[in-house]
């Protein structure tokens, strides 16, 4: 992961004539930059492969940090798919600046690092808040920006390969359909937005309810983990991995032997 992540990084620095195809370019420039893009796909494969074996090693707990990680494996791929398409320059002259354009990155960026900012949200907050979010409606949150995301930005796809240009105040009639949807999936995506504002706000508000009653079962709290405490947290909580086990920061050789878990 290490290395991929750094052979990403260098070759970021090697590839931005991928943006600039149709300046006048010759034909040797296009094929170098289109090479040297379509490599980034191989570390980044390296991290898809490695998060997939990741999980398939451990024991998977639909819980919503969880499932924003895994569509964010989801998005982040699909975006990145359309990312090799892109990188070719006899596809891209006819894909530049064209919605095509616009759903590969917001695959990438909206959805892919949104969606892994949700994830961080979710695991983290609990531990250094010590208030608990609802649970059902995380949930929900969830469902509603992953359909309303997708209902944005897969319509994008068929407008670009269409035609339709990006950066452009209006459009020809023939695009107003997949335009319709895609503004359909924006007030999905407002309401989930909504809602996850709602969510903080009650996780500050009720995030600490009593478990012995039936009102505070939908509040996330993991049954099975050890109490820890944090010089951050608001409050004692209940820890949900082997790093909120131990102390913020935690002690140099915290444990004599590897940590095994049930």
């Amino acid at each position: 992961m290490v290395y991929a992540m750094g052979s990403i990084g260098l070759l970021g620095f090697l590839v931005w004539s991928h943006h600039m195809y149709i300046v006048g370019l010759d034909a040797d420039l296009r094929a170098y930059f289109t090479s040297a893009t379509m490599i980034i796909a191989i570390p980044t494969g390296i991290k898809i492969f490695s998060w997939l074996a990741t999980i398939y090693g451990g024991s998977i707990r639909l819980a919503v940090p969880m499932m924003f990680a895994i569509a964010f494996l989801f998005l982040f791929t699909l975006g990145g798919l359309t990312g090799v398409a892109l990188a070719n320059a006899s596809l891209d002259v006819a894909f530049h600046d064209t919605y095509y354009v616009v759903a590969h990155f917001h695959y990438v960026l909206s959805m892919g690092a949104v969606f892994s900012l949700f994830a961080g949200y979710y695991y983290w907050s609990p531990q250094i808040l010590g208030l608990n979010y609802n649970e059902k409606l995380a949930q929900i949150q969830f469902w509603l920006i992953f359909i309303g995301a997708n209902v944005i930005f897969l319509p994008m796809h068929f407008l670009g390969i269409n035609g339709m240009p990006r950066r452009i105040p209006d459009y020809p009639d023939a695009y107003a359909g997949w335009n319709y949807v895609a503004s359909v999936g924006s007030v999905i995506v407002t309401i989930a937005t909504g809602l996850f504002i709602y969510i903080m706000y009650d996780q500050l508000v009720n995030g600490l309810e009593n478990k012995s009653t039936n009102k505070s079962v939908i509040y996330m709290k993991n049954p099975d983990f050890v109490e820890s405490n944090s010089i951050f947290m608001l409050n004692t909580v209940k820890s949900s991995s082997i790093e909120f086990m131990l102390d913020t920061p935690p002690a140099v050789h915290s444990y004599n032997t590897p940590a095994v878990t049930a």
